[in-house]
């Protein structure tokens, strides 16, 4: 604790505001617990950046942990770039605090002789990834914490290529902040490399998402769409975008278009969660839409929910639109014609019906960890080749590889163009997917997360996994554990027959089993939350789309043992 405390007395010089060191004192006298979780370490970098609750300490979002991060960055930048003039491209959503934090990080990139171009008001992840190659920029910044609660922000860089920093860049940018102290930070900024962008970025990713979205289906005027931003920042591009592309009947929640960042109507603002689109489902069902659209607060995951086979709005999760999506994009292009070097892409905690899929049509098949940088790594390790789209089972989706990020702009409208194109040849989107499981074999998952929070929950999510690793699961409803995949490691092991083989990907603190029938099951800490993550999945054989009931039932049931069998209910 004394450690803990000498690093917070160090926030109480001259450098740091009247504000910060009177919250700090008060901490000091009053309340040592809280004062301990602000300080006991420095805010990182996960999958998804740095992400964090707001408030004064070095484990908390605020100008100063922004201000270093940016320091670092633009000292890594300056040695990186040591013969061009350096530019960066800054966003922020509708967080308490995005748009002074972004203007504080614009001031300390300034402040070291970085030009900046700074969007005026919130705007989309995916524009801010889209604007880093337009402007032709050697980094970008977006001030976001996603679907994170309302206290919390975050720090997301992105590199010349519009994707999130991956090695070694981040290593590297992460060993220039860490040689830093607080007081190194350069604050006073030049304004006369500080520019607003706003309208221009604003046509010119408008017109790209129509154009890599946008395949002329059949039957808009007969289609109707809800749409909600949850108080985020879709609001500014995916309205524009649906009108562009012809879509007239769209119903937005007027009770969630502003942007605010205490998320009044929902208890969560993530897609993922049923609650979340609740409003606009009632809507839906209040006059007879054929589907609901929801996004995160910056926009680059979807929620959407259709008509199932009762004729009733029932929500998909992610791999399920994320399977229908991509089959849609290889039929389009099996019906081109196929070059020979087209991919698609995942994650290894999404679905296996991915490959599957990939199998089928002839194209190579890519998987990642956990996180859309790594997506965007492959698009760039990998120039020869063409990224048709790919997502990941947390609702995310990129189209083509004009966005390096995923981007529910995009496939807002991918997703409005199968179902519109479904309906007018007298199918739907529901039953599209039924054909995939069909064509490709039925695989059904299901995300079990366990909130464990401050430094207690974060030992018991370390120990929960070292758990998952030392005590091996033998069995899974009945099916024997064939392989078992140590990505901390990088050796996946055959345990009935004792083959070993290395996993060409970079190591990561995930186990997966998987079993003789192919039921596979995932754990791995949140990069983002303080949260511990399993993953099933479940497959079997549908000869045809009228045992959809029957086999769906079947596989909920078999989730279920599983969430009994490892005590995860």
């Amino acid at each position: 604790m004394n450690t803990i405390l000498d690093t917070a007395k160090s926030w109480l010089t001259d450098f740091f505001d009247a504000d910060t060191k009177k919250e700090i004192s008060a901490l000091i006298e009053n309340d040592t617990e809280e004062l301990q979780d602000r300080f006991y370490k420095n805010m990182e970098f996960g999958t998804g950046g740095m992400r964090g609750i707001m408030g004064v300490g070095t484990n908390r979002i605020n100008k100063y942990t922004l201000g270093k991060s940016t320091q670092g960055l633009s000292n890594y930048l300056k040695k990186t770039y040591t013969d061009t003039d350096i530019q960066v491209v800054i966003a922020y959503d509708c967080r308490h605090n995005s748009d002074t934090l972004a203007r504080t990080v614009a001031e300390v990139f300034s402040a070291n002789g970085i030009k900046v171009f700074l969007f005026s008001e919130l705007r989309t992840t995916p524009e801010l990834s889209f604007a880093v190659r337009h402007l032709k920029c050697q980094a970008g910044i977006v001030l976001t914490a996603s679907h994170n609660p309302p206290e919390y922000n975050g720090y997301k860089v992105y590199w010349t290529d519009g994707g999130q920093i991956v090695p070694p860049q981040d290593g590297a940018i992460i060993e220039e902040i860490n040689a830093l102290s607080y007081e190194d930070v350069n604050f006073k900024a030049n304004e006369q490399l500080i520019s607003l962008i706003d309208k221009e970025v604003d046509e010119a990713f408008i017109t790209a998402s129509v154009a890599n979205g946008s395949f002329n289906a059949d039957g808009k005027d007969n289609f109707k769409i809800v749409f909600t931003s949850l108080h985020g920042t879709s609001i500014t591009a995916i309205p524009e975008v649906l009108k562009r592309a012809g879509y007239k009947n769209v119903t937005i929640i007027e009770e969630q278009a502003e942007p605010d960042g205490n998320f009044p109507t929902v208890d969560s603002p993530n897609p993922e969660e049923t609650e979340a689109l609740s409003m606009a489902i009632a809507k839906a069902e209040a006059i007879g839409a054929d589907m609901v659209v929801g996004t995160d607060p910056d926009s680059d995951r979807l929620g959407i929910a259709v008509r199932n086979l009762d004729g009733k709005m029932e929500i998909l999760n992610g791999n399920q639109t994320m399977v229908l999506m991509t089959d849609f994009l290889l039929k389009k292009r099996k019906n081109k014609g196929f070059k020979g070097n087209e991919f698609i892409a995942t994650t290894i905690v999404s679905t296996p019906m991915m490959e599957a899929m990939a199998k089928s049509y002839g194209v190579e098949f890519k998987t990642a960890l956990t996180g859309f940088k790594w997506i965007g790594k492959m698009i760039k390790d990998f120039p020869e080749s063409e990224f048709l789209g790919g997502g990941e089972e947390s609702f995310g989706y990129m189209v083509g590889d004009f966005v390096r990020d995923k981007d529910a702009v995009t496939a807002t409208l991918l997703a409005c163009e199968i179902a519109t194109r479904a309906k007018a040849n007298g199918s739907s989107f529901f039953e599209d997917l039924i054909s995939c499981y069909v064509a490709y074999g039925f695989y059904k998952e299901k995300l079990i997360s366990l909130t464990k929070k401050g430094i207690s929950g974060a030992e018991e999510i370390k120990q929960m996994l070292i758990d998952f690793k030392e005590n091996p699961v033998v069995s899974v409803a009945g099916s024997k554990v064939k392989w078992i995949e140590d990505y901390n490691t990088g050796i996946a092991k055959n345990v009935l027959s004792g083959e070993e083989k290395t996993m060409d990907i970079p190591n990561s603190n995930v186990l997966i089993y998987e079993t003789e029938d192919g039921t596979r099951i995932a754990a791995r800490p949140s990069g983002t939350e303080p949260k511990v993550k399993f993953y099933i999945s479940t497959n079997t054989v549908m000869e045809n789309a009228s045992e959809f009931k029957a086999t769906d039932g079947e596989l909920n049931d078999k989730i279920a043992r599983i969430v009994a069998e490892l005590n995860l209910g």
